[in-house]
């Protein structure tokens, strides 16, 4: 997949008319049917006046090729973590909801379960030794106070996501460590839980985690790994189309220095 062309195509080609003349002409071309600039994400020229203009080094930013994969990378992760957000306050929702609503819950659960002792008793289920039993005991029996910190505790884990989900999505330096703290923190965790009880979804859980700590690590250079910030700007900005042609016209008037030098040297030794 071209990723940098499916970029464009959603939010449109980002040119730019930069000040210094030599740089210009390399990213602008004359068509039959007018003027035509570079893009700086896709690299192909596109008809029209330029989007910005100004000195070079004030140029937008515009990843392409793998950083810009990483970015889409970093949106859906991104994504998975609002959703999660959305899971958590809705089993937030379910827990004020029984905490205002207790006494009913404990009513209609007394009521039915003689009922549901008879259907397990046709059936040969030992209700008495059912965990789903046992856990509906433990809640009705938990006081208004335990149910609220619950909930408030599920609140801030989900206003975590909500930051994280936030940080991911902007490609921000601050999100990509703070979605690495705040996921590390809850790795025992998920290990724990996998050692009462083995399911798909927690093992799911606890893979994507870790894969997301190592990837954000290694590819954005993260706490001093692989040469730390200093490489990652720098990474960034040498995959700037911008500063491949700088580099660009740097060397071709280095040249053209060079061979004007070269004649001016055969003219001298002629004479």
């Amino acid at each position: 997949m071209d990723w940098a062309l499916r970029s464009c195509a959603w939010r449109g080609h980002e040119t730019y008319s930069p000040d210094e003349p030599e740089l210009r002409a390399r990213l602008q071309v004359d068509t039959a049917i007018g003027e035509a600039w570079r893009c700086l994400r896709c690299g192909n020229f596109v008809p029209g006046e330029p989007r910005g203009s100004g000195p070079a080094d004030q140029a937008p930013e515009v990843p392409h090729g793998r950083l810009l994969r990483d970015r889409w990378l970093m949106r859906l992760l991104a994504i998975e973590r609002f959703a999660r957000a959305l899971v958590l306050l809705a089993i937030a929702y379910g827990v004020f909801h029984f905490r205002s609503s207790r006494t009913d819950f404990r009513a209609a659960y007394d009521a039915d379960l003689p009922l549901l002792r008879q259907l397990a008793d046709q059936i040969g289920w030992n209700i008495d030794n059912s965990k789903i039993v046992h856990g509906i005991d433990k809640a009705l029996d938990l006081s208004s106070t335990t149910l609220l910190w619950i909930g408030i505790g599920i609140c801030a884990y989900a206003v975590l996501q909500i930051v994280e989900a936030v940080g991911l999505w902007l490609v921000q330096r601050w999100g990509e460590y703070f979605a690495v703290v705040a996921t590390s923190i809850f790795l025992p965790l998920e290990i724990y839980e996998l050692t009462e009880r083995i399911t798909a979804l927690r093992i799911g859980a606890l893979v994507v985690n870790v894969a997301a700590v190592v990837w954000l690590i290694w590819s954005k250079r993260l706490f001093g790994v692989r040469g730390g910030g200093a490489a990652y700007h720098a990474e960034h900005s040498a995959e700037s189309l911008l500063t491949v042609e700088r580099a660009a016209a740097a060397g071709v008037g280095s040249r053209s220095g060079d061979l004007e030098g070269g004649i001016e040297h055969v003219e001298r030794v002629g004479q």
